[in-house]
């Protein structure tokens, strides 16, 4: 059963008080006046995993690449859209910050307020980090988890004194067909993160959650979770960038824009390439032979030195596993028609300076396959935010499709009008 909103004010003032006594309790049991029971049972539990409030901090659970193959195949995944729209987007700018974790306290998606989240970073409050009872003692995603029901957790009521400057309230979410907690949401920020009302409306958006994934399965769509996850392997971020970032084996590396190259275009030919084949693709004039060889003894330089798991092998050249790129991954969610999925992944062109022929064929597909699958989902939300991309700004089609789908007295109406009147008169000259 959920609490009701409560006024903790009390409650603070004892907590602050009876805190510093947590650090001497050791295992023994807590005897502590004024301090709510679920806080002091929270408490005993965190003193028994952890021996004192300074041992609890947030860990690292899940790499970067794990971390996005994990969380497309969780359960979780699939009523995203509806945590959004009922919790994130009305808490931007609000001081208040969205993370949904999974059932076992693994932050997976964290959002809201941008200068909050950059302030939560500092305690580890962020994607992949275990927020467990078990890592940080009490607070509000892993105390629900344990309960198995919402909570709010405010101030000096955390175990760790690294998170007294916070509140938050937090609800689990379950299966709703075996019952069992699949996730938890939270809401996390100042005071205002446990008012009365923050805990029934974090319970109204998980059970429209729940519902969504009742309707779902009614519909005969594939749950995530049993859907076969890709391998957690190595991953090469080029959207958005001028040269590559690669991280693998728990290490990241920023890549030149050639050695970016040869590992995306030996990425997507899992089967290896012949030399002269490569360096069609890679160099524009003919006689690139000999120079791809000499990039190719630098890179296996680079790699054999950070990360060994990928260093080419040759007759025809190939990597030895997998290499996901996050380009892959936005075709991919396109393929399954998770146009917001693929739109939060892309952060623009794929290496817009590169000349390569075989990255600017590339380059040319997903821009294009993302494009015609934003302009035929008629969504305005999902057409407007593709408009911030760069390369939308001279998109005269894409921003006269926004106006017609925009409602006539959308006040987001005046900004489409005043762009295309700008890119009216850039064609005209003026």
């Amino acid at each position: 059963m959920v609490q009701p909103g409560i006024d903790l004010s009390s409650h603070r003032r004892q907590a602050r008080a009876a805190h510093e006594l947590l650090a001497g309790a050791g295992s023994r049991s807590l005897s502590l006046g004024g301090v709510r029971r679920e806080v002091r049972d929270s408490w005993q539990r965190s003193l028994g995993a952890l021996k004192s409030p300074e041992l609890a901090a947030a860990r690292p659970a899940l790499g970067t690449g794990d971390l996005e193959d994990y969380r497309q195949c969780h359960l979780l995944a699939d009523v995203m859209p509806v945590i959004r729209r009922l919790l994130v987007l009305p808490a931007r700018d609000t001081g208040l910050l969205v993370a949904v974790g999974d059932e076992r306290g693994r932050l997976l998606w964290v959002d809201g307020d941008r200068a909050q989240r950059r302030r939560a970073e500092s305690m580890a409050f962020l994607p992949g980090a275990d927020w467990s009872e078990a890592a940080v003692g009490t607070n509000a995603p892993g105390t629900a988890l344990a309960l198995g029901r919402g909570v709010q957790v405010s101030e000096a009521e955390h175990f760790s004194p690294a998170v007294h400057p916070w509140s938050c309230t937090a609800v689990p979410v379950h299966d709703p067909d075996t019952g069992a907690v699949i996730g938890v949401v939270d809401i996390t920020g100042g005071r205002e993160a446990v008012a009365p009302h923050t805990l029934p409306l974090v319970q109204a958006a998980v059970a429209a959650a729940e519902a969504q994934l009742r309707i779902d399965r009614l519909q005969g769509a594939v749950p995530r979770a049993a859907r076969a996850p890709r391998t957690a392997g190595s991953l090469l971020e080029i959207t958005g960038r001028d040269q590559g970032r690669l991280t693998a084996a728990g290490r990241r590396l920023e890549l030149s824009l050639r050695h970016t190259e040869i590992l995306t275009l030996l990425g997507l030919h899992p089967q290896g390439l012949r030399a002269e084949e490569l360096a069609d693709l890679l160099y524009p004039d003919a006689g690139g032979l000999t120079t791809l060889r000499a990039e190719m003894v630098r890179l296996r330089r680079l790699l054999a030195a950070h990360c060994p798991v990928l260093v080419p092998q040759s007759r025809p050249y190939r990597l030895p596993q997998e290499l996901a790129t996050d380009a892959g991954r936005v075709l991919a969610q396109l393929r399954r028609g998770a146009r917001r999925q693929a739109l939060e992944h892309y952060r623009g062109e794929l290496l817009p300076r590169s000349a390569a022929p075989g990255i600017v064929r590339y380059r040319h597909e997903v821009a294009m396959t993302l494009r015609e699958a934003v302009l035929a989902d008629g969504s305005p939300d999902t057409l407007l935010r593709y408009l911030q991309l760069p390369e939308a700004r001279y998109d005269a089609e894409a921003w006269h499709c926004a106006l017609r789908l925009l409602p006539p007295r959308s006040p987001r109406r005046a900004a489409v009008v005043a762009h295309l009147t700008g890119l009216e008169q850039d064609l005209s000259g003026r």
